[in-house]
């Protein structure tokens, strides 16, 4: 087995046991736990996604020994950015749902508004961001490979989709079994 096949295989396992470890709301979540005995939390999960897509961008792309070193930063940089943006965003629609939520009764206009113009700051803020990034990573590639790049990231964005409704088929399965 090829060390990237490992990788994914880990990815999988620990995926599933994510998902099954949130398990149904009701109690704490009893299922699989990660070696060090706890469940895998999603950025954890994320994090390890990462990796995964660094260590198959070499090929992918077809990078050089002299490439990779140069790639690798800034494709860490662009996910940096990227997952930052995601949090803060995530974070902001928490907010809007909270000042929104008709049962809470705090539907003050001035706070919504005020936190609807943060979020299309922080949504301007990061495209900017983003692009600079990926300014940097196409710097470490030549055209052909920046191509492969875009390519790649789908490819790499639709396995992760896989990987986590195999996760969740998985942990359903695992909670029918009880």
């Amino acid at each position: 087995m090829t060390r990237h096949a490992m990788v994914f295989g880990l990815l999988l396992s620990i995926g599933a046991a994510s998902a099954a470890a949130q398990g149904p709301p009701q109690g704490p979540p009893p299922g699989p736990a990660i070696p060090a005995g706890r469940p895998i939390g999603a950025g954890e999960l994320q994090k390890l996604f990462e990796a995964y897509t660094v260590l198959q961008a070499q090929e992918a792309l077809q990078l050089s020994e002299a490439q990779y070193g140069r790639f690798v930063t800034r494709l860490k940089t662009l996910q940096d950015v990227r997952r930052r943006h995601l949090q803060a965003r995530n974070q902001m629609l928490a907010d809007l749902r909270r000042l929104t939520n008709p049962q809470s009764g705090s539907g003050d206009e001035a706070a919504i508004a005020e936190r609807l113009k943060a979020l299309r700051e922080e949504d301007d803020r990061s495209a900017g961001e983003i692009t600079k990034a990926y300014d940097l990573v196409d710097e470490a590639l030549d055209t052909r490979q920046q191509a492969r790049f875009r390519l790649f990231e789908e490819r790499m964005e639709q396995q992760k989709l896989e990987l986590l409704m195999r996760a969740r088929q998985n942990a359903r399965g695992a909670a029918r079994g009880r």
